[in-house]
This record gives structure tokens, sequence and C-alpha cells, in this order.
């Protein structure tokens, strides 16, 4: 059954336009799922893992760092240490205090 897009309104062909993005997009999720599987049992049947053939090490999730300085003037801001030094932190320090007086 073809469909006349001549009939159609455009918030209908908007809608049928949204409908084809998502069945492509799910069309190809689920094609790259199925080649994933197929590669990662070839490699299994040859003893290796993907990752050794590919030489992509698994992607490892970082947790977020404990903050280790807390703002005395407002306990609610802290600094990890890592990255760029808070303008709180810095003016503390040009201000005397010392990384420890901050510490947490």
């Amino acid at each position: 059954m073809p469909l006349n897009l001549d009939s159609l309104s455009l918030k209908e062909l908007k809608d049928l336009q949204a409908q084809v993005a998502k069945a492509i997009s799910g069309f190809v999720d689920r094609k790259k799922k199925q080649a994933l599987t197929e590669l990662e049992e070839k490699a299994r049947e040859l003893g290796f893992s993907l990752a050794e053939l590919t030489g992509v090490a698994p992607v490892r999730k970082r947790s977020s760092a404990a903050p280790k300085y807390r703002n005395p003037a407002n306990p609610s801001e802290t600094w990890t240490g890592r990255g760029r030094k808070p303008r709180w932190y810095e003016a503390a320090i040009k201000a005397g205090k010392s990384p420890g007086d901050m510490a947490i």
C-alpha cells in the first residue's frame, strides 16, 4: 500500500519524518550490535578477545575524586586538588593561609 505524501499535512509529514529517523537509528544500532556480537564470537573461537585483536583497551570509567580542600568562607565550595585552582583557594593562599588550613 503506497503512501500518498501529497495528501498529508505538514504536521503529519514531520511526524512521519521523525518516525523514519527513529526507525533508521534503531536499525543501525541493531546492525552494529549484531556485527559486534559476530566479531566477538569469531575472536573467541580463535582464542582471543576482540579488544586484544583491535588493540583497544576496554574503557575504564573514572570515578570523581573526593574533595580535599574546603573554602573557609563558604563551606559548600570544595576542590579536589585537581585541575585549575579555584579563585577562593588562590585568594586564601594570597591572604596567608596554607593549604593545610583548608584541608578537609
